[in-house]
């Protein structure tokens, strides 16, 4: 998981690499969806898997509310401070939290009440000193992404629940976002000319898949509390790059928040595996 977080915070670094040599959105979905579809469809060929699914309802409401967080993400991670991005990206948790307290039958116990406080207290202490006026727009999306992510974690459980693959919920999520990147290209066209831009571009798709094989392979074989508390490291790995990449300066109020957002997902990760039965 540790592998898997530092994948995807450099998957965000190439996001923001690719954008600054030109490639736009629609570019920037397609390289992170085309590797998941070939190397699933070889590997199922070879492993003679069937592709059809168990629902395609499910698939179908887990694809809207991932790829929506997916573009609604990376939008963010272009025009934000990578850590920033990021962080808003990763309240999912808070948002299931908060909708089990309100609509999802759950106890309105004191752990997950806390949880969700300190996180929502997290994000206003990120934006209030990291977000310039030209910038309220791409924090907001990326705080829409972080709910629709979570829409789309409990599409996922539903898919579990019926017995379906992860590999073949992988396969058709990347589907659909080649579908969604190829309306987008056939909108804007394609543009992109640059060598350092093609090599970003590559940069997502590798540590993309990279970093979704890695996840899946630790939430298979390892701890799920564990490996769920240690998907926060992401946060870390960005802010990291972001400082060493782009020499983000990130003050103490910053950074308090972001340790009260990994805080507060650890805490609703924590109660929701220990209350399997409301979750």
């Amino acid at each position: 998981m540790l592998v898997a977080s530092a994948m995807f915070a450099l998957m965000g670094s190439f996001v923001k690499m690719a954008t600054e040599y030109g490639a736009s959105l629609p570019q920037i979905v397609l390289f992170r969806g085309f590797p998941s579809v070939v190397v699933l469809l070889i590997w199922a060929r070879a492993a003679r898997q069937s592709i059809v699914p168990v629902s395609w309802k499910l698939h179908l409401w887990r694809n809207v509310a991932g790829i929506s967080s997916m573009w609604l993400g990376f939008f963010a991670i272009a025009h934000l401070p990578l850590a920033t991005a990021t962080s808003l990206n990763y309240t999912a948790p808070l948002f299931i939290a908060a909708w089990m307290l309100g609509w999802g039958g759950a106890q309105r116990d004191p752990i997950r009440i806390l949880a969700v406080a300190l996180g929502f207290a997290g994000v206003i202490a990120i934006l209030r000193p990291s977000i310039n006026p030209d910038q309220w727009l791409a924090a907001a999306l990326g705080l829409v992404a972080g709910a629709a992510s979570a829409v789309a974690m409990l599409q996922i459980r539903q898919l579990g629940r019926v017995g379906e693959a992860e590999w073949r919920t992988v396969l058709f999520f990347s589907v659909g976002v080649c579908l969604s990147s190829a309306i987008g290209l056939a909108l804007d066209g394609w543009g992109l000319d640059s060598w350092q831009g093609y090599a970003a571009l590559v940069g997502i798709g590798l540590a993309g898949l990279l970093g979704q094989l890695t996840m899946t392979r630790a939430f298979g074989v390892g701890s799920a509390l564990l490996t769920a508390a240690l998907q926060y490291t992401t946060i870390i790995f960005a802010a990291l790059l972001g400082m060493g990449l782009w020499g983000d300066q990130l003050d103490w109020l910053a950074w308090a928040g972001m340790g009260l957002i990994i805080a507060a997902g650890l805490l609703s990760v924590w109660r929701t595996m220990r209350l399997p039965a409301e979750s």
